[in-house]
């Protein structure tokens, strides 16, 4: 093949028509590849040798000029070749932003360098928002989650208050708590306060009974609700004469109510599981919340509840409950809380344990603001699992 010198004629390829600047930029692309670039021999470094061209095949163009065929072919696929666009790839026009510290020493080095210096979120933060992220998760249909044990004064009212407040403070949709407790419940007491839900207007689960065929909206249902900010609640009922009345039936009947407009509902259920309302709330109940406490007779109080839901028809139940120990006493150093916690470990789908709290243990009103960051955290940890069993 003849070598080609600044005074050879190179044959030049009409311009390109291009639908779009994409194409006809990588058209011209592959154009310039194509085309042989001329060699100045003046240019040449001593001891440079030219490279010996094969010699042209028997009826090959002994022209250095590309063949038709191949340029057509390079614009070819030049024109065919995919094209990024905002539509189908946004994100390859945009940087992807490294998540912002918040607290602690990387928090405040962002701060003072106005976000120049981000050495991202610690280990801690990453945990708080892996466990946001799984709260917040969407769901397809309503869910229930019910909240029992076999003795009162556990913790098992103010897990509930803790819990929905805490779904309600992380998901898009505010979650519903019902008090089926028939020992006159305070649900609506703890989240709201004493003296707030003495002023409310005295809704309870009774009187939504009484009118349910006539509720089709949640702007009727609102009516027989209480509102601890996103959290909202229906009372249990606190006449003793008629507090041990809800039936199974008439607990599904609610259920199937708020079914239509919460994705998400806890059910406090009271002390005991053989009460007149228990069959209906385990029936509709896609997982349960067992509370316990630090002491040899709670756990073991614990472990029977989960038994007695195995041998009754409810193994799965059983099976993927979440044992919640609540530290409401401040219990003693001579209680092994380990070996209480390896006792009920075994026997359930996740165990985690409520530290001491005055803002849970004097039994007054619960709110997010006032616990300490562990209780808070353990809250969390709870509501996350409630929600790893619906999906």
């Amino acid at each position: 093949m003849p070598i080609i010198t600044p005074n050879d004629s190179v044959a030049t390829a009409a311009p390109l028509q291009s639908r779009s600047w994409a194409e006809a930029a990588a058209a011209a692309d592959a154009f310039i590849e194509a085309e042989p670039v001329s060699e100045d021999s003046s240019r040449e470094e001593p001891g440079f040798e030219r490279p010996t061209a094969a010699a042209p095949a028997s009826g090959a163009p002994s022209s250095g000029a590309p063949s038709p065929t191949a340029g057509r072919a390079g614009r070819t696929a030049a024109a065919n070749a995919p094209i990024s666009d905002f539509i189908s790839s946004p994100g390859s026009f945009v940087r992807e932003q490294k998540p912002r510290p918040i607290g602690g020493f990387r928090g405040m080095l962002y701060k003072l360098t106005g976000g120049a210096w981000n050495l991202g979120p610690s280990a801690k933060q990453r945990e708080e928002d892996e466990l946001a992220r799984r709260i917040s998760r969407q769901l397809q249909g309503s869910y229930n989650t019910a909240v029992l044990s076999l003795k009162g004064g556990i913790g098992k009212t103010s897990t509930t208050v803790g819990v929905g407040l805490t779904l309600a403070e992380f998901r898009g949709d505010p979650p519903c708590a019902i008090d089926a407790n028939p020992d006159s419940g305070d649900l609506v007491e703890r989240a709201l306060g004493e003296g707030i839900y003495q002023k409310a207007t005295p809704r309870t689960i009774t009187d939504l009974l009484q009118n349910v065929d006539n509720v089709d909206s949640l702007t009727a249902l609102a009516r027989y609700m209480h509102h601890a900010g996103r959290l909202h609640l229906i009372a249990g009922e606190q006449d003793p004469e008629v507090s041990d009345s809800l039936t199974a039936e008439e607990y599904l009947r609610i259920r199937q109510l708020i079914s239509g407009y919460y994705s998400i509902a806890l059910t406090d259920c009271g002390t005991g599981v053989t009460h007149n309302a228990m069959s209906g709330i385990l029936q509709s109940a896609d997982n349960l919340i067992i509370a316990a406490g630090y002491a040899v007779s709670g756990a073991k109080r614990a472990r029977s509840t989960l038994q007695w839901l195995a041998s009754h028809g409810y193994e799965d139940l059983a099976r993927n409950a979440i044992v919640v120990i609540t530290d409401k006493d401040e219990v003693s150093s001579r209680v092994d809380k380990d070996a209480i916690e390896e006792h009920l470990s075994g026997i359930c789908r996740q165990l985690i344990a409520v530290p001491h709290d005055r803002g849970v243990a004097d039994g007054d009103l619960v709110t997010l603001d006032v616990l300490r960051p562990d209780t808070r955290r353990a809250y969390k940890e709870i509501a996350a699992a409630i929600v790893d069993g619906y999906v």
